[in-house]
């Protein structure tokens, strides 16, 4: 059940934005005179954006408060007796080695975003981390709504 969850996710993370790899909001057409006689370049020209611009920083800091949900979460759900899926019950108790799992995470969504960033790939760059919030949220309601076992 674990591996076709993984493979799942890793299949739509990956296939999500095949088709749509360059960031649309960014481009520029170029204008052409009204007196020119030659024809207008066809390829536009990208204007390039901070990778810590407005929009990435709300979106880092999502990134971020679902990882400190997911920990919460996480921990209330141990206590009530449940058992956690995707870790072993020891890493998870261990609240210190846990918590720099939830920071490893958002700091590998952060450095995957700007690999794509880099890559010009600015589309796929804001959705690795609408994905992260998406799937940690997701998990951390799923740990609220399990039922308490003692």
């Amino acid at each position: 059940m674990r591996r076709i969850a993984f493979f799942s996710f890793l299949a739509l993370f990956f296939f999500s934005g095949a088709a749509c790899a360059q960031q649309s909001t960014g481009v520029q057409q170029p204008q052409r005179p009204p007196d020119a006689t030659s024809p207008a370049p066809t390829a536009p020209v990208l204007l390039p954006h901070r990778f810590w611009d407005t929009r990435n920083a709300w979106l880092f800091a999502g990134v971020a408060a679902s990882r400190a949900l997911d920990f919460h979460s996480t921990g209330n759900m141990r206590r009530r007796g449940r058992d956690e899926i995707l870790l072993t019950n020891d890493v998870v108790d261990n609240k210190p080695a846990f918590a720099v799992i939830e920071l490893a995470g958002a700091a590998t969504s952060i450095g995957i975003s700007y690999l794509f960033h880099r890559s010009g790939h600015h589309r796929l760059e804001r959705w690795v981390s609408y994905l992260h919030i998406g799937v940690t949220t997701f998990g951390a309601a799923r740990n609220y709504s399990l039922r308490t076992r003692h």
